[in-house]
């Protein structure tokens, strides 16, 4: 047969090599070709087991222990897909989706990102953001600074922090890391005057502030004093603010209101629920002095739902309170200490989170108190002459008033730049 002769050449011509015993099978039989004789004899070969190793031999999978870090950079360098057969198929990654994702692992340690397309850099925050590099304690604050520096708005326009006091303390470097903010909703945080985000209102980073939501955040007149207090004298700070929330906050009385009327650009204003002691006057002094009419329906301005997050860092901010929530959820240990005082018959307190209610008693006591700016005056007709010297005597009664709160309130602004306001100034 031809294998036969074809073997017999082949172990004649190599008959120098150690080749070892040949199996071949034919016809469902193993035969073994001698190797000295060159004839063939049907046996049955002993199972035996087939070892490529000796017993002694080990194998050990050498990875980087450190993290998962590297097993996810070795499988994010493929996109892993299965066919319809149900086979698994992997195929490269871009390059430029392989470099997005290792600045990203290492977005910290970006030295500026100014001049950079933002096309790219949105890119590259949402590769960020996906990672959670924004979340981390210290590296988490350094890239974020690199992002608000260089794309200023784009990072976040709009910031919506109603009612999430617990995000502000545990955020609060990162939140002043923000620039170029035009609305900020601060309602129902409970600030107090002394807090450190109110003295970061009066910076130059939140100079673009056009909508100032302060509602139920324990205000004072000494509060206003210190966030008015480089409008009123350096003209720097919230002048650009248009519309601004301070409802619900007793501790404002008149004093404080007249800290507004530095606030010339302000077309919407909300003070219900404040501790005002002479609602006319001072209703007369915000129309004369910076042209704002008591409105006898609520304002839209200040109805809260308009005010959102918006910005690349939206989620992020999500995700910041998505931790929060995730501390504040009880622990296994304290499940425990909590069944036992229930065994023993003490009562457990719950602690609840205090939500702001848009109507407060307050407001319904005072009524509404919003204010805004007619956009258009009113167009007058020609009177009679009995009826227009009547109404020049009311404007030359109107001007003589006007000048007398002006020397007032001129008299005022001196003699409110105390020592402590100046100390005050000093720090800008």
């Amino acid at each position: 047969q031809n294998w036969s002769r074809g073997m017999s050449y082949c172990l004649h011509s190599e008959s120098h090599l150690d080749t070892g015993p040949i199996y071949v099978r034919e016809n469902g039989k193993l035969h073994v070709v001698n190797q000295g004789a060159g004839s063939t004899q049907s046996v049955t070969p002993k199972a035996r087991p087939f070892s490529l190793f000796s017993r002694s031999f080990s194998v050990e999978l050498c990875m980087n222990r450190e993290d998962d870090r590297a097993r996810r950079q070795r499988t994010d360098h493929f996109i892993f897909t299965y066919t319809k057969e149900g086979n698994l198929r992997y195929s490269a990654k871009s390059l430029f989706s392989l470099v997005l994702g290792y600045i990203s692992d290492n977005v910290d340690h970006i030295d500026s990102l100014i001049g950079f397309p933002e096309q790219i850099a949105e890119k590259l925050f949402s590769a960020a953001e996906a990672r959670q590099k924004f979340t981390e304690p210290v590296t988490g604050l350094r890239a974020l600074q690199k992002f608000t520096e260089a794309y200023g708005s784009l990072v976040l326009c709009s910031l919506c922090l109603r009612n999430r006091y617990l995000v502000i303390s545990e955020k609060l470097e990162e939140i002043k890391s923000f620039r170029e903010l035009t609305c900020l909703d601060l309602s129902c945080c409970k600030l107090g005057d002394e807090h450190e985000l109110l003295e970061h209102l009066t910076k130059e980073a939140l100079s673009s502030v056009k909508r100032l939501l302060l509602k139920d955040n324990s205000l004072s007149d000494a509060g206003l004093r210190r966030m008015t207090a480089p409008v009123r004298v350096l003209k720097k700070g919230l002048e650009n603010l248009l519309v601004l929330d301070l409802s619900c906050n007793p501790k404002i009385t008149d004093v404080g209101i007249g800290y507004l009327l530095s606030f010339k650009k302000l077309n919407c204003l909300d003070i219900s629920g404040t501790g005002l002691k002479d609602v006319d006057a001072v209703m007369k002094r915000l129309q004369m002095q910076i042209g704002l009419v008591h409105s006898k329906v609520p304002l839209k301005e200040f109805d809260h739902s308009n005010c959102k997050t918006e910005g690349w860092a939206e989620q992020t901010v999500l995700q910041w309170e998505q931790a929060v929530m995730e501390a504040m959820k009880p622990q296994d240990n304290l499940r425990s200490r909590v069944a036992t005082l229930r065994f023993y018959g003490k009562t457990h307190r719950i602690e609840e989170v205090v939500k702001c209610t848009l109507v407060e008693p307050e407001t319904k006591a005072s009524g509404n108190l919003q204010f805004y700016k007619e956009s258009v005056q009113n167009c007058h007709l020609p009177l009679k002459k009995e009826v227009a010297g009547s109404h020049e005597l009311k404007n030359n009664k109107k001007r003589a008033l006007a000048e007398q709160e002006r020397e007032r309130t001129s008299k005022q602004k001196h003699l409110c730049l105390t020592v402590e306001d100046w100390d005050l100034l000093n720090t800008y």
